[in-house]
């Protein structure tokens, strides 16, 4: 076959040509994936640019079953005699490799996703000019600076995506889909000499209309900030801890750690065993879905060409289902949940149904507690579940909030947490694929002086 250029119009072509030649030299399966993309980044220092990037990425991934041994490449040459050379190789390499009996492409669904229906690609954004990104991120910062309670700035940036995903297998699956990311972000500090605080705040979107104004990121970033100033110590004690949306987010990551299939049959989950027993609240309903318009995890397929669909992991308190891409599917008997990432397992939209309280009443509602703004360290254990992490906070007496506190540090364990969860707040946000709203657990170790 002759060389071919690297337009977009023969990417699927070179994507078709790539699983024939593969299985020509002799590969049973063949997976072939190319992404064309443009980014452009800005980020904005005391109103003068401190870094900017503008540039096109290509790059191509494959991956070759022969007798149950796999091998694989990445590669951004995507000339002909290259991709032609490595596909000879993996096919070599695959022959010094292991066999695995479940190793192997998925079956080719009956269905697929109509990508438009997923509203995941805005033109307009597209066609922002490099000066107007510029002047977001400088008007944003502006913003900010203007509140004489600020200090400093860590810069503002505005970042935009656009992807082009073509997949194809040998075992007849092929698709494509677009896409576009857009995120405004501001980090800002306050106070002087030993008495310093700082933090940020951001906005994400598929679509240009949908991200928060620069108006909206310095006022939340403003007030993020100054509500740290004049922390005080606390003694360690066991209280009601409210996680800001956040926090949520943080601690479903871990969550969803613990809840990927690799983890389960690898036995590194304390959830390993527990499919169909109570994990957590009868309130709690955690989900991941891949298929709400316009939302960041949203994808007509997962980087196996499994169609996306909607899972409910956690239902009323009830663990259901793990999320698995096909390995992890086949080694503990279940179906792929269409959550294959290049390099395993990754959410889609992973997320708290949200309840019916706003976050002002659940802070009303509490006593005396810790409203948990922050969190830094490592000190999670998937095996356990255990948490142990220093973190920030405002201080809660009388249903109202009092005082930030600092030095301090929340301990506790992710089942326990799932089954303490009282309230669960009305303000979702889907700022990026793993979200939830406001919570508030009935108690966890606040550890202070």
């Amino acid at each position: 076959m002759k060389a071919r250029n690297k337009s977009n119009k023969d990417l699927r072509l070179l994507a078709d040509e790539l699983v024939e030649a593969g299985l020509k030299k002799g590969a049973d399966e063949i997976e072939v994936t190319i992404y064309d993309g443009r980014e452009f980044e800005v980020v904005v220092r005391q109103q003068k640019i401190e870094n900017l990037i503008e540039a096109d990425s290509k790059y191509c991934s494959v991956q070759i079953f022969k007798d149950k041994r796999k091998a694989c490449f990445r590669t951004s040459d995507l000339g002909w005699p290259t991709l032609y050379s490595l596909v000879e190789k993996a096919i070599i390499r695959a022959d010094q490799t292991q066999p695995d009996e479940l190793a192997g492409l998925p079956q080719a669904a009956r269905y697929k996703v109509d990508e438009l229906s997923l509203n995941l690609f805005d033109p307009s954004l597209v066609e922002l000019k490099p000066e107007e990104k510029i002047n977001l991120a400088k008007e944003t910062e502006k913003i900010g600076l203007a509140d004489r309670r600020i200090t400093n700035s860590f810069g503002a940036s505005f970042l935009t995506n656009k992807i082009k995903t073509i997949l194809v297998s040998s075992n007849g699956f092929s698709g494509e889909y677009c896409q576009t990311y857009a995120s405004l972000s501001l980090g800002l500090q306050a106070g002087r000499g030993n008495q310093l605080v700082e933090d940020y705040w951001f906005s994400s979107a598929r679509h240009i209309k949908d991200l928060s104004s620069p108006e909206e990121i310095a006022r939340k970033t403003v007030h993020r900030t100054v509500r740290q100033l004049n922390p005080r110590k606390i003694k360690t004690q066991t209280v009601p801890v409210i996680f800001e949306p956040m926090m949520t987010s943080w601690l479903l990551a871990f969550l969803f750690h613990c809840v990927s299939g690799q983890a389960v049959y690898q036995k590194a989950t304390f959830l390993a065993d527990r499919m169909g027993e109570k994990v957590g609240n009868e309130r709690l309903r955690v989900i991941d879905d891949g298929l709400m318009p316009g939302k960041l995890g949203s994808r007509p397929f997962d980087a196996e060409g499994v169609p996306a669909q909607t899972t409910s992991v956690i239902e009323a308190g009830i663990l259901k289902n793990f999320l698995c891409n096909t390995y992890a599917g086949r080694k503990l008997g279940l179906a792929s949940t269409g959550n294959a990432e290049a390099n395993g397992i990754g959410p889609n939209n992973f997320y708290i149904e949200r309840g019916q309280t706003p976050p002002e009443e659940i802070i009303s509602s509490t006593r005396k507690g810790l409203l948990l703004t922050r969190t830094i360290g490592h000190g999670l254990n998937p095996v356990t579940g255990d948490i142990s992490r220093g973190a920030f906070g405002l201080w809660i007496e009388d249903g109202q909030l009092a005082f930030p506190v600092s030095e301090i540090a929340i301990s506790g364990n992710l089942n326990e947490i799932l089954n303490s969860v009282d309230i669960v707040g009305s303000d979702l946000d889907f700022y990026s694929q793993i979200c939830g709203p406001t919570i508030k657990v009935a108690e966890m170790t606040v550890a202070g002086l």
